[in-house]
């Protein structure tokens, strides 16, 4: 079964039993040979001469920055196209301690060390979380404007050209190993601002570009379901800003959302205040005050200084890869369920999806094909189903009504739930549990939702 579910994960579009019998046919006699041509593949590719490999980027978040940094290390002629230069997308903006030292992120660029927790029921019940955390761990917060722009300029460092542009279509090749030609419109100092068409032709194209993703349409990827995502910074006092020096809270309950979260997260001066939702997008902005309201005297008074919307995928697109078109981050569909993390996992599939390229062409210098690509997606699946099926449930569960929320903060009181969370949270693997431990989770699961369906029940006289 799982090998099944991994399989489905792999978000490919799903053929016909008629379609694939003639794949078959015309191209690889049996599954024993698909597996060898795919792994030799790029050995039989055909060597690119007078220059290196040539790869875009579309799209200059942590997934494009990421992305264009490894293709330029090892020696690909990269060129990372991305319209807004300040971009600051309405996220919490927290990254996990792994990150950090993956990605060697210098400590200025994060804001605050978030080392305390607190979780928020329906009825005001908070919870204190952070108990477990060790004395170096940390949950760091910052801006996506500083995050990103440091991503592009070490890409631009070693080697790789950003453009500040706008991605509008690409030409698919006209024959095998030809190029894809790029159409952008350039806005630079020799464009005076008004912006200018230009084209470009590469080899192959790393789809960055978030939830509205031009490349994915291009590729005929599909849809799926997203979440919009609404936020405000807040300037409030500096003897408020002390509440959340080191301190970030969650909110639960129908009024905040009703399949997701609200939340104040602390940035360098002000804070982050925001909500989302999947089903209920037309009443964002209802959610945003009641997320407001919950919070209270702690930002009263504050200033908003900037307000931010944006879509969240949901899931996986149907398609995230095509010939020598691979899709990652937001325009891949890679943010989890239940919490709505989306930035590590953007800069991960980035790195990797450009070291199954760079190994793939031999540092640049054979040309690759979706064999190549494709190991890429295999890669992250293997590593990282397991983590967004386990979100994927909790959200099901504890996500369904205000009693089960009540349920879900009751059970984040449990110190072994903690430590099997920020473990699982800051190091970016399903965390392996204590037997005993586990089962005396499953009895207190059962016994906090059996207390949330009563209490459900009794809500639901009072409304008769």
């Amino acid at each position: 079964m799982a090998s099944i579910a991994l399989k489905t994960f792999t978000g490919l579009r799903q053929s016909s039993p008629e379609n694939n019998s003639i794949t078959l046919t015309k191209s690889l006699p049996s599954a024993h040979t698909h597996r060898r041509l795919r792994i030799n593949a790029s050995k039989s590719s055909p060597r690119v001469t007078g220059r290196n490999l040539r790869v875009a980027v579309v799209g200059g978040g942590p997934a494009g920055g990421a992305a264009a940094e490894t293709l330029a290390k090892g020696g690909i002629e990269t060129f990372l196209i991305e319209r807004k230069m300040d971009n600051c997308k309405p996220c919490g903006g927290a990254i996990p301690l792994c990150m950090v030292g993956e990605f060697d992120l210098p400590l200025d660029i994060i804001d605050r060390k978030v080392t305390k927790m607190k979780m928020i029921s329906p009825s005001n019940v908070a919870v204190d979380i952070g108990q477990t955390l060790k004395p170096h761990e940390y949950i760091g917060m910052v801006r996506r404007e500083v995050l990103d722009a440091y991503l592009r300029n070490r890409a631009a460092e070693a080697g790789a050209s950003v453009l500040n542009g706008l991605f509008l279509k690409m030409d698919m090749p006209k024959a095998p190993n030809s190029p894809y030609v790029l159409h952008y419109t350039a806005y630079d100092s020799k464009t005076n601002g008004a912006g200018e068409k230009r084209t470009l032709e590469v080899d192959a194209v790393i789809g960055a570009d978030g939830a509205n993703s031009r490349v994915a349409k291009s590729i005929n990827a599909g849809d799926y379901e997203y979440a919009i995502a609404f936020q405000e910074r807040i300037k409030i006092s500096d003897d408020k800003m002390k509440y959340y020096e080191n301190l970030a809270e969650m909110y639960v309950g129908d009024d905040v959302s009703p399949d997701f979260y609200g939340w104040v997260f602390p940035k360098c001066d002000h804070v982050a205040v925001g909500t989302g939702t999947v089903t209920h997008k037309a009443d964002i902005k209802k959610f945003q005050l009641a997320t407001r309201l919950r919070a209270d005297s702690k930002i009263t008074g504050g200033k908003i200084i900037r307000v931010e919307a944006h879509p969240i995928p949901e899931h996986p697109r149907p398609r995230r890869l095509q010939d020598r078109v691979a899709l990652v981050g937001d325009a891949a569909g890679y943010v989890t369920k239940c919490s709505g993390e989306g930035i590590y996992f953007a800069a991960k599939s980035g790195r990797m999806c450009a070291e199954a390229i760079v190994e793939g062409s031999e540092n640049g210098k054979r040309m690759v094909d979706e064999s190549d690509l494709r190991k890429y997606l295999e890669k992250w699946d293997k590593t990282y189903w397991p983590t967004y099926k386990v979100l994927d449930i909790l959200q099901k569960v504890f996500y369904r009504s205000n009693p089960a929320r009540e349920a879900f903060v009751e059970m984040c009181a449990d110190e072994y739930v903690q430590k099997m969370t920020f473990d699982s949270y800051l190091y970016k693997k399903v965390a392996p549990g204590n037997p005993i431990e586990d089962l005396k989770l499953a009895v207190n699961t059962i016994g906090s939702l059996v207390r949330a369906n009563a209490l459900r029940r009794e809500m639901d006289k009072l409304s008769v």
